[in-house]
């Protein structure tokens, strides 16, 4: 036997004309069952006033709810909305006090915010504040880096060292190939620019020499900072955004962990310890580029280029590329874990702090570069 089917009882609405009065009489009970069928013959009524009066007469309404009461306030602001004049007439007591207890600041619709237009000077002070802070938060975090890694340095049971070596494969190991490659084809290339000017003069045994001092002084330090920025400060900074926008960062603080020394500490070890092998990989996959030039192109033996190539090089060129790509790693390092634990918000977040890590680490490495080479410069002299 099937249950009987509750019908929905709605209110019965009679609209009445009254030259520029639109009378609408309300009878029965005003629920929220009927809320949605009431709210699309509103909507229709409306269609038909134009720009009269509307009246809503309730004399003969026997019951309303919260949701009866709301559906009368959301005719009134209809009303407002289209500018039609608005009357709510014969309220009972009953009914005026269901009305009462809704609040209509609370209901209402939060205002939205016109997008003001920003002019230039505004725009260009806006974004020096911005950058000011941002170097005050990253001096601030680079001082408490600087404590942690000299308390571990200190205490180095207190390191993680399996962490370490895990971010030793991640930075070295897996980095190795395409550093080997673009080192290479940076090499080889060079080699080939500059056999085509030196042959001109007979002097291509040069070409080892100049392959040798542009990759172990400049190129083979700066190409291995780029790539690793790209590689592994990228992902220091997702790998760090990513556990604070989930709260786990929070969770190591409530646990007693100091996330600086927990998280970017063995990041920064890893950086230091494996950068400069990086580096020098990269200066012989560049001298191996240029060698295959010269045997092949400018008939040099492999003999006669390596000798060239040791003439060349200095142990202090050595020594201050070494210098220079640990200085890189910190700073690729401390940026990445830095905008991570910059990071708050959602998804969104953590791209934007994985691009600034990235972006910053290379303003950061360009300026040290640039700072190296005219301290470099007097000091060798």
């Amino acid at each position: 036997m099937r249950p009987a089917r509750r019908e929905k009882v709605m209110p019965p609405f009679f609209t009445r004309a009254e030259g520029e009065v639109t009378r609408l009489s309300v009878s029965g009970r005003l629920t929220l069952v009927d809320l949605s069928a009431m709210t699309e013959e509103i909507g229709a009524l409306f269609e038909g006033i134009g720009q009269g009066k509307l009246l809503i007469d309730l004399q003969a309404l026997d019951y309303v709810d919260s949701a009866g009461a709301l559906f009368l306030l959301r005719v009134e602001e209809e009303a407002a909305k289209r500018s039609i004049p608005f009357e709510i007439a014969n309220m009972s007591p009953r009914v005026r006090s269901v009305v009462g207890i809704i609040d209509r600041r609370a209901v209402a619709p939060p205002p939205q915010d016109r997008p003001r237009s920003v002019g230039l000077v505004e725009e260009t002070g806006m974004t020096s504040a911005a950058f000011i802070q941002d170097i005050a938060r990253s001096i601030t975090f680079g001082g408490s880096l600087i404590s942690e890694v000299v308390l571990s340095l200190l205490r180095p049971s207190s390191v993680r060292w399996k962490d370490v070596l895990l971010y030793m494969k991640k930075v070295g190991v897996d980095g190795l190939p395409i550093l080997g490659l673009i080192s290479y084809l940076l090499g080889l290339i060079i080699a080939f620019m500059s056999s085509l000017q030196l042959k001109q003069f007979g002097a291509n045994m040069y070409v080892a020499s100049l392959v040798a001092i542009a990759m172990v002084r400049e190129l083979g330090p700066i190409m291995t900072a780029i790539l690793v920025a790209g590689r592994s400060g990228s992902a220091f900074a997702a790998e760090i955004g990513t556990m604070k926008v989930n709260e786990e960062v929070d969770a190591l603080v409530t646990m007693g962990f100091d996330p600086v020394r927990f998280l970017a500490v063995p990041k920064v070890f890893a950086s230091v310890l494996v950068v400069p092998l990086l580096t020098f990989f990269s200066d012989l996959f560049g001298i191996l580029g240029g060698m295959t030039v010269g045997v092949l192109g400018l008939d040099l033996t492999i003999h006669t280029y390596a000798e060239l190539t040791s003439w060349a090089l200095e142990v202090f060129d050595v020594v201050s590329g070494v210098v220079k790509s640990m200085v890189f790693a910190v700073l690729i390092a401390g940026i990445g874990c830095q905008r991570g634990f910059q990071a708050s918000g959602g998804a969104e977040a953590v791209g934007n702090a994985t691009t600034s890590a990235v972006v910053a680490g290379l303003f950061l490495i360009i300026v040290a570069d640039s700072t190296f080479a005219i301290i470099l410069n007097y000091v060798r002299w």
